[in-house]
C-alpha cells in the first residue's frame, strides 16, 4: 500500500493508503501529492474530539482550485474510526475534491452518512493530537480555524 508523508508544522505524519477499497480515491490523492498541491496549505478545520481537516485552504483561509469531484467510495469496508483518513465533501455525495480530515476519535455516524475512508495514520498520530490541541477561532467565515496556521510543508509518497 503506498504511504505519504505529510510533514507539517506540528510534527510528521505518516497515512497507509487502501486502493484496494478506494482505487478512485487513492489515485486522486496520489495525483495531488505527486503534483505538490498539499504542499504549504493548512489543517484549516479543527475540532477535537471530532477530528481535523486540510488539503484545500491556505493561510489566509482561501480555497485553492482543486481538480474535478470524484465518485464517493463509501461502503469499501473502512470506517471512520480514530486515526482513519477520508475525504471531506458537501452535501453532495460525490462532491470531494481534494480537502480530507483524520478522526481523533471513533466517528462511526460517518460510514452512515457515506464520507469515505481510505487510508489511516500508521506513525505520527501525537502530531494529530498536537494540532486538536491548538486555540482555534473565526477567520473570513470559518469556524474553528487554527489561530496560528498549522502548515503542510510538504506531501510526499514514501516507500
Amino acid at each position: 500500500n503506498p504511504k505519504v508523508l505529510l510533514k507539517t508544522s506540528k510534527g510528521d505524519i505518516t497515512l497507509e493508503l487502501y486502493p484496494a477499497k478506494a482505487p478512485i480515491t487513492v489515485k486522486n490523492i496520489l495525483a495531488y501529492v505527486n503534483d505538490k498541491f498539499y504542499d504549504g496549505l493548512i489543517f484549516h478545520r479543527v475540532i477535537p474530539g471530532f477530528m481535523v481537516q486540510g488539503g484545500g485552504m491556505t493561510a489566509d483561509m482561501h480555497e485553492k482550485q482543486a481538480n474535478a469531484p470524484i465518485k464517493n467510495e463509501s461502503g469499501n469496508g473502512l470506517t471512520n474510526a480514530r486515526g482513519t483518513v477520508a475525504m471531506a465533501r458537501t452535501n453532495d455525495l460525490d462532491s470531494a475534491t481534494c480537502q480530507f480530515y483524520i478522526n481523533l476519535v471513533d466517528n462511526f455516524r460517518l460510514d452512515e452518512m457515506k464520507y469515505c475512508s481510505f487510508g489511516k495514520g500508521v506513525a505520527g498520530m501525537d502530531g494529530v493530537d498536537a494540532i486538536a490541541k491548538v486555540q482555534t477561532g473565526s477567520k473570513r467565515g470559518h469556524r474553528d480555524v487554527p489561530l496560528e496556521p498549522i502548515t503542510v510543508l510538504s506531501a510526499t509518497v514514501v516507500k
